[in-house]
């Protein structure tokens, strides 16, 4: 046999391999959802939504790697948590845990030594336990207050030793408790922005009100103010438009700079009044609106601002398109 042969002999191996470690974890996943304990994960959203001090989220190898994933989770939306490792807490870290903690710990076997060697510590300091083990009757689970079990029926590592389905699943039911919490706690879109100012995610959820103009930095002229007035208030305030408004103070429309192109090359006298000069209506969006949904209406009217409607057509600021630029949305 040649080497090309064997070569490809052993690439199709490996790609059936591939696809059999993916069949038997999403099959690790749908026995877990079909024998969900509904029972003992209400039993662990009441200690979770009782507990006003943090989550201690433990675990040794994969399954630490596991718990680090799941504290992450629980503190981006709404539930302050950390990891902790259950070796370094035998050598003194064990002092992160304050009465009225919530301990979970994520162990295959249940009877991990690092785990089970903070139990009795557990107890002495009033901190509640929740078991994301495999056993149920293990060690971990018999001193447990919650039990959550993440059997799976093998491993998908064709040697039976490296953890694969027994992780997905760990992370899997770690995912449905955080989301399931979230879902209790009414934790929406404003409480998850506050927790990811930065990045894509954070751009995504401003509000309009975090990035338009306000007060005297907008525009504004009264529909009988003159065109060469309008000009002089586009021209201080540098925004590249105005608002015209009644004497009620109600936006009756706009003058940008391309209305101006367009008044100049028209020849209109520049004592007309704005009402004469305005694009009448401009459209109109409320300062709780996402950053990014005032960024989708820009790009469909064709349009480079937007007034931000306080109520009853009264102005309480504007957004540019270069202002969302400046957030990076685009």
């Amino acid at each position: 046999m040649t080497a090309e042969r064997t070569g490809t002999t052993a690439r199709r191996a490996g790609l059936e391999m591939a696809r059999q470690v993916l069949q038997t974890e999403a099959r690790a996943l749908e026995k877990l959802a079909e024998g969900l304990d509904e029972e003992a994960l209400g039993r662990a959203l009441d200690v979770l939504l009782a507990c006003d001090t943090r989550v201690v989220c433990s675990g040794m190898g994969k399954s630490g790697i596991i718990a680090r994933k799941l504290a992450a989770t629980l503190a981006s939306t709404g539930s302050p948590a950390f990891f902790l490792h259950p070796a370094e807490a035998g050598h003194g870290d064990l002092g992160m845990l304050v009465d009225g903690d919530v301990f979970i710990a994520l162990s295959h076997s249940g009877d991990t030594g690092e785990i089970v060697a903070l139990l009795p510590a557990i107890r002495r300091l009033n901190v509640r336990l929740i078991a994301m083990v495999g056993d149920p009757d293990s060690i971990i689970a018999r001193e447990a207050d919650v039990v959550l079990c993440i059997d799976v029926d093998a491993e998908a590592c064709p040697l039976g030793l490296a953890p694969t389905a027994s992780t997905t699943a760990a992370l899997a039911l770690g995912d449905a408790l955080a989301m399931a919490l979230l879902k209790e706690r009414g934790f929406g879109v404003d409480e998850f922005a506050r927790f990811h100012p930065k990045g894509s995610l954070g751009r995504r959820l401003l509000r309009v009100r975090t990035v338009m103009h306000t007060g005297d930095q907008v525009p504004r002229v009264g529909e009988t103010a003159s065109f060469a007035v309008a000009i002089e208030e586009m021209t201080a305030k540098g925004l590249g438009m105005t608002l015209v408004e009644s004497a009620d103070g109600r936006v009756v429309g706009i003058i940008t700079d391309g209305d101006v192109r367009r008044i100049v090359q028209s020849g209109i006298d520049t004592d007309s009044s704005a009402r004469d000069c305005m694009t009448p209506n401009p459209v109109l969006i409320d300062a709780d609106a996402l950053a990014a949904e005032a960024l989708r209406v820009l790009e469909e009217s064709r349009i480079t601002v937007l007034v931000v409607d306080g109520g009853d057509r009264r102005a309480v600021g504007v957004v540019h398109l270069h202002d969302l630029w400046r957030t990076q949305m685009v």
